[in-house]
């Protein structure tokens, strides 16, 4: 019987060995990871902005059309009576009038060319140079190219030019036929070196077709103020 209890106890002590042996530690837990929940829609980042059309560029207004060109204003006059006009290429004629405007205490109006002369055209010894080439046609006019100028308020007009070929050069022409000297008392003078006035004087008068002429007189480039004063005394 005693021997029957120990091998009855030696079984249960091996069954609870047996039983500790197969119990495996349980595993330690795992920290629950909290999902964030997604977002709404409302919560989601906007898509970026669409970009804006480009704004067409204003149209811009077509250019104005320039106004016409309107012819230059005549310059006012100064209230004078007297005016001398002179053409002078070498500047002989140019000192002579301006000796007389000063005694005349007028205005003074230089005829220039548009074309300017140089030595070689006021060479009388070649028969091709350009002052050769106008005298000897008495219908060409050359171009003025100074400013016109106004007559109005004159009543004395002194008209000055240098000689050239025994007659008054062909710009003068120009300028007479391009004016009305109706009322006014048109006085020619010149410069030569030896030649008269000769009939410069009558074809510019006729020439003009307009103003009451006077003979004219010839002058030499060394004139005193004496003597024009002289011969402005014998007009009156």
């Amino acid at each position: 019987m005693k021997g029957t209890l120990c091998i009855l106890l030696a079984a249960t002590v091996m069954c609870c060995l047996a039983a500790c042996g197969s119990t495996q530690p349980a595993p330690a837990a795992q920290p629950q990871q909290t999902q964030t929940p997604a977002p709404t829609q409302t919560e989601q980042t906007p898509p970026p902005a669409e970009p804006s059309p480009q704004t067409a560029p204003e149209t811009s207004a077509p250019p104005a059309e320039p106004a016409p060109e309107t012819p230059a204003p005549l310059p006012e006059t100064s209230g004078k009576e007297v005016l001398v006009v002179v053409f002078s290429v070498t500047g002989t004629t140019k000192g002579v009038a301006d000796k007389i405007a000063a005694l005349e205490d007028a205005d003074l109006y230089e005829i220039r060319a548009a074309q300017e002369y140089t030595s070689a055209d006021l060479s009388w010894h070649d028969s091709k140079s350009r002052t050769t080439l106008e005298q000897n046609d008495k219908a060409l006019r050359p171009e003025i190219g100074s400013d016109p100028i106004s007559l109005e308020g004159y009543t004395t007009v002194y008209i000055g030019y240098p000689i050239w070929w025994g007659e008054e050069p062909r710009i003068m022409d120009t300028f007479v036929e391009s004016y009305d000297f109706d009322g006014i008392t048109v006085i020619p003078f010149c410069t030569s070196g030896s030649s008269g006035i000769g009939r410069s004087g009558k074809n510019l008068a006729e020439n003009a077709g307009s103003g009451t002429w006077l003979d004219g007189k010839r002058f030499g480039a060394g004139v005193s103020e004496t003597e024009l004063q002289s011969w402005i005394d014998s007009l009156k």
